[in-house]
């Protein structure tokens, strides 16, 4: 057996099926199918059962599934420590935000793999919260509050955000001033989300209503331009639209707290150094950025 044999089960393990395991790793049904043939073949065991309905564990394949991440991990570590310095090399398979990840994340990654010739950088955009064991991710860029999990988090940086509507709403229906005369108005909104605002030196809490629900932040853009109600976004999302016009901030006294930028990754995973250079490059670019607070655009 060898470790690609290896990996490729322990993705099939985790993904639930050969397919998705095949996407994850960038290879075809075919080779997957091979590897594991081979892997069970050499074991004189039977890990995975197989149906229409994707791959389960038996009772051996349950058992080995840990011992197989655990040298895959291992192995991981001991190629880190002698490659040359600076230099990175396998897969580092990533979760981005859609909302503005193409845009202000997309040139970071780039950039990375330009450094790094012999690293395979894959990433998703979406705003869904991906659940980073089960799916097969190494690490996630995420922005805003980071609730309690058994997730690291690397913070990158602040991220600031402001209430805006247009110039139209605010003529039809006026501005609110306080949290409590927000909540009489149409806000636009991801979900039932509630809404921090800060009250001086006080965080408060506001639930907001409305009939306009996207889950993704440019479409919550483009609905507050259009004039359906009030929006809570990212400056990064708004920074344009604020500057024509076509967008004004209200309830200033009311500003959102800021929120972050984080580099998520398992707590059992090893800290890979891709993942750290990720993390340092994502914050040398973040400095830089005029739509974070830093000097000039990405």
């Amino acid at each position: 057996m060898d470790i690609e044999e290896l990996r490729t089960f322990v993705e099939v393990a985790d993904a639930g099926g050969i397919s998705p395991a095949a996407l994850r790793l960038g290879v075809s049904k075919s080779i997957v199918s091979r590897r594991l043939a081979r892997l069970e073949a050499a074991l004189g065991a039977q890990l995975l059962a197989r149906s229409t309905r994707g791959a389960a564990l038996t009772e051996a394949g349950a058992t080995f599934r840990d011992y197989a991440a655990r040298v895959c991990a291992e192995i991981d570590v001991a190629r880190e420590m002698i490659l040359p310095a600076g230099e990175l090399r396998g897969r580092l398979r990533i979760a981005a935000p859609l909302s503005f990840g193409p845009t202000h994340f997309a040139p970071v990654l780039a950039e990375m793999a330009r450094r790094h010739p012999k690293l395979q950088i894959q990433t998703c955009y979406s705003d869904r919260f991906v659940d980073l064991i089960a799916e097969g991710f190494d690490c996630a860029i995420r922005v805003g509050y980071l609730q309690d999990s058994n997730l690291i988090a690397r913070r990158i940086g602040p991220i600031y955000g402001k209430l805006v509507a247009s110039p139209d709403y605010i003529k039809a229906h006026g501005a609110p001033e306080t949290p409590e005369q927000l909540v009489a108005h149409q806000a636009l909104m991801q979900g039932t989300e509630a809404w921090q605002l800060m009250d001086g030196d006080k965080v408060i809490t506001v639930r907001p209503q409305g009939r306009f629900k996207a889950d993704n932040g440019t479409a919550l853009v483009a609905a507050a331009v259009a004039g359906l109600g009030i929006a809570y976004l990212p400056d990064c999302l708004t920074y344009e639209y604020l500057a024509s016009g076509a967008l004004v901030p209200i309830m200033t006294r009311h500003s959102p707290p800021p929120a972050g930028v984080y580099v998520i990754r398992p707590s059992a995973q090893h800290p890979a150094r891709k993942i750290r250079v990720l993390a340092e490059l994502l914050i040398e670019f973040f400095d830089q950025s005029v739509y974070f607070g830093g000097g000039a655009p990405l």
